[in-house]
């Protein structure tokens, strides 16, 4: 995913600093600005890597990131393994 050109086309799609390997793409639905989409499998691989369990990685993600609310262009999460 091209973080530059997301920037330039979506200037008010808020980024998750650090994360950009876990981009997937941009979620949209009517009547709303477009969000950046983010894979959360990718999120808890890379929180693994830097040190978490696989349940502490669960539950810092859910706290800390799938529980951020930054506005109405805060980003959303996928979950593409169940």
């Amino acid at each position: 995913m091209d973080i530059e050109l997301i920037a330039e086309l979506y200037p008010e799609a808020v980024k998750m600093d650090g994360y950009d390997d876990c981009i997937i793409g941009m979620s949209q639905r009517f009547n709303s600005d477009p969000l950046i989409a983010y894979d959360v499998e990718k999120i808890l691989n890379k929180l693994m890597k830097d040190g978490m369990s696989r349940d502490e990685a669960r539950e810092f993600f859910e706290y800390n990131q799938i529980g951020a609310w930054v506005g109405e262009n805060t980003p959303v999460f996928i979950e593409t393994e169940l």
